[in-house]
């Protein structure tokens, strides 16, 4: 068990700039993203996320209207 553990064991003296920095991104990121996913799968914010559902194809109906007139 002590292999297994030890597999894990960081030597956080030993990390470089690049070490640290993709750390902290990488955590920020998940916090981000967990953040994202708790505010979109609320149901409080059901008829937010549904009234933006269909925004891509609105975009394109806009940009077609104005190539072609």
């Amino acid at each position: 068990m002590s292999d297994f553990l030890s597999y894990f064991e960081t030597n956080w003296s030993a990390m470089t700039v690049s070490d640290w920095v993709g750390t902290i991104l990488t955590v920020i990121i998940f916090i981000l993203m967990f953040g994202m996913y708790f505010w979109v799968l609320r149901p409080k914010n059901k008829d937010k996320i549904e009234a933006h559902r269909d925004l891509p194809l609105r975009e394109d109906d806009k940009n077609s209207e104005r190539n072609d007139g």
